[in-house]
């Protein structure tokens, strides 16, 4: 994991680095993933930049998009609104009252199942070489951002834990995007706590429960091999040495 440093964004970072299939591991400035892109203000403009980022994958729901506005049309940038389909999570009730990491896991695998149409989308333009490097983002990073980051990485062979790893590093994250947006609405306070929790069990949970209903994460984005052969071509390299 590689941060940047973007004074506006909270959760930016590179998903390089991590160990994948056959001793290989993932490219560095390939594949980022980040909260809303639609701070980026003249202080982010020279470090995003200088990433390179030719496309930008919004995960929001339309309203977010028309509230907060989407990333500045950078030259040469290209833009994707892909909104997942889930249910609002004030709706979303369990048989039986679940624990915190429970809880979320229950709604990633919601959001996978309804918006399976989205989170393919993402990983197939991903997956194109000429797109990289992509950034991948929703509101907080967390959730939507969350899925498809740890489908796209299962894909690729990285065990669990890693991404379990991976997204727990939200939690930090979270606590300094929250303090901004309490600055800015103080009803942001009244937002569940369990909602902004990010516990590495919630993932572990969320890729059991995708592999438990599909067989792999593969079956469940139901791409053709060649797809996953260039995701691996694009994403994953031999260490050095």
């Amino acid at each position: 994991m590689r941060n940047y440093d973007h004074p506006n964004l909270f959760n930016f970072r590179d998903l390089g680095g991590y160990p994948a299939a056959d001793g290989r591991t993932t490219r560095w400035r390939r594949l980022f993933r980040s909260d809303s892109l639609s701070r980026i203000d003249p202080a982010d403009a020279a470090s995003f930049t200088a990433l390179g980022v030719r496309t930008v994958i919004d995960l929001r729901r339309p309203r977010e998009v028309e509230r907060d506005g989407r990333v500045h049309a950078f030259e040469g940038l290209t833009y994707h609104h892909l909104h997942p389909v889930h249910a609002e999570w004030e709706a979303s009730v369990d048989a039986d009252e679940a624990s915190d990491a429970r809880w979320l896991a229950n709604r990633y695998l919601e959001l996978a199942e309804d918006g399976r149409a989205a989170v393919v989308a993402a990983v197939e333009i991903i997956a194109d070489a000429e797109n990289a490097p992509v950034v991948v983002h929703c509101v907080a990073g967390k959730d939507r951002t969350g899925v498809v980051s740890a489908v796209t990485l299962g894909a690729l062979g990285v065990p669990d834990d890693v991404i379990a790893e991976d997204y727990a590093l939200t939690q930090g994250a979270t606590e300094r995007s929250m303090a901004f947006l309490r600055a800015l609405n103080p009803e942001v306070a009244r937002m569940p706590a369990r909602w902004l929790l990010s516990p590495a069990e919630t993932m572990q949970l969320f890729l059991a429960d995708l592999r438990a209903r599909h067989g792999s994460i593969r079956d469940y984005l139901g791409l053709p091999a060649e797809t996953f052969a260039r995701l691996e071509e694009n994403l994953l390299e031999r260490p050095a040495g």
